[in-house]
């Protein structure tokens, strides 16, 4: 069995940090997305691109193109929200289109939020301060603490650590790859989103503060169009958006899956010999009176 893993964050181009708050309650995101692969066999595909739908983020209209049309099956994890989608295809082509039209709201930025002790996390929280496979929070923690240990706690803290990472690890297309862990992007001092979220929540979870890895459909002023990775951290007893790579405003991504880090967000996971043949993940943001496209759809090719 040959199995890999797509990560889905591997382009893109930084840029300054957004400030200020948003200026409307709410914003319309049309997300556009195709992937193309050569299959040289039989492969089995595990995606993930369909938009999460929770308090902050509904649904206007999706749909969901296959070529060649082929069955599949969609299932929601009930621990993440993540909306997964299962098929099997043969030798040959295969793309998949996929579109969706979301209404995004803008939260409010507490910046008097505080941490949680740990004796008061939620039980579905507690697994977000221990370290993972690409944040190792237990490695890097006597540095965290170094760095961060006697800033205030609270929203200023993980500013601190955003504002650490975008300004000390530099923004390197080709720097890192599927197995670079926060620890390798510390020492190197580059990588791409995934590293630079991947670090912020390292810093979070070595004090203590529950963070977890966001990927998400975004608009980037340089091409080419990629997945993004953002992330949260648990923060007044909610989860809060932050990017460490300054790339784009939290407000304007559309959320694809949280998870604790990369490898339980990935866009697509194969099984068998395929072959990335193009990947467009396009998000645009559509002007505030918009009117509803259409009715919610949600398939084009068969269901299995």
């Amino acid at each position: 069995m040959n199995e890999s893993l797509h990560s889905p964050f591997d382009t893109g181009q930084g840029g300054p940090m957004p400030t200020g708050d948003a200026p409307t309650a709410s914003v319309r995101l049309q997300i556009d997305c195709g992937l193309a692969y050569q299959l040289e066999g039989d492969c089995e595909f595990v995606f993930l691109i369909h938009v999460a739908l929770d308090r902050s983020q509904s649904l206007v209209e999706e749909t969901l193109h296959i070529e060649p049309p082929l069955p599949y099956r969609s299932y929601t994890d009930e621990h993440s929200g993540n909306r997964f989608m299962r098929l099997s295809a043969g030798a040959g082509s295969l793309t998949v289109s996929y579109h969706a039209v979301v209404d995004r709201l803008i939260d409010t930025v507490d910046l008097n939020a505080q941490e949680v002790a740990v004796r008061d996390m939620p039980d579905d929280v507690l697994r977000f301060v221990l370290p993972t496979r690409y944040c190792e929070s237990d490695l890097l923690g006597q540095v965290a603490q170094l760095m961060f240990g006697a800033l205030p706690r609270g929203h200023a803290r993980v500013r601190a650590i955003c504002d650490w990472v975008h300004d000390n690890i530099s923004y390197r297309i080709g720097s890192s790859n599927a197995t670079t862990t926060a620890r390798d992007v510390f020492l190197q001092r580059a990588g791409v989103c995934r590293d630079f979220a991947h670090l912020a929540v390292t810093f979070c979870r070595a004090l203590n503060i529950p963070a977890r890895l966001v990927s998400a459909y975004a608009h980037f002023d340089e091409p080419p169009p990629d997945f993004h990775a953002i992330f949260e951290a648990y923060l007044g007893g909610r989860w809060v958006l932050f990017d460490p790579s300054g790339m784009v405003p939290v407000h304007e991504v559309a959320r694809l899956a949280t998870g604790r880090d990369a490898k339980d967000v990935a866009f697509a996971t194969i099984f068998g010999p395929a072959r990335m043949v193009s990947i467009s993940p396009e998000l645009a943001v559509l002007p505030p009176d918009a009117g509803r496209v259409g009715p919610v759809r949600q398939a084009d090719a068969p269901p299995g």
